[in-house]
């Protein structure tokens, strides 16, 4: 029998609070979403001005941080052609992201979720990500 760990909606909308907190500061309206571990959308906030081109790419950010177990900026550095992770960008439906701003939320090193951003750069998003995981931690008290 196999005992699945996985973030409580409680702790989702901690992540999503961590996300509005770090977008207002930063004064980019997001897209934030978080997903279980299983890649399945847990919660969703989109700040007032959030593009909504950007709803399915916090989503999709969010699904492959957490089935993919790594953050989607790996995967662009990795998925060029010749790259040995050339072409992952179009399985999964064409839900895999290779754009940076989405991250695995790990528990433990356990992971439990996933956590995905847009509507600024790849860079802009993967610092509200980041920040998200800080936040989360600080209220949580776990350790990833």
């Amino acid at each position: 029998m196999l005992e699945i760990q996985r973030l409580s909606f409680d702790e989702a909308r901690i992540l999503l609070d961590g996300c509005a907190h770090k977008s207002r500061e930063m004064g980019i309206p997001m897209c934030s979403a978080v997903t279980d571990e299983s890649g399945h959308l847990m919660a969703f906030d989109r700040l007032d001005g959030g593009k909504i081109s950007s709803i399915p790419i916090a989503v999709d950010k969010a699904f492959t941080g957490a089935v993919a177990r790594k953050g989607t900026h790996v995967y662009n550095e990795l998925c060029q052609p010749g790259k040995p992770t050339f072409g992952i960008h179009i399985t999964n439906g064409g839900h895999f992201s290779i754009i940076g701003g989405g991250l695995p939320v790990t528990v433990n090193g356990v992971i439990v979720g996933g956590v995905g951003v847009s509507s600024g750069t790849a860079v802009e998003d993967q610092v509200v990500a980041e920040a998200a995981l800080v936040h989360f931690y600080a209220q949580t008290g776990f350790k990833p």
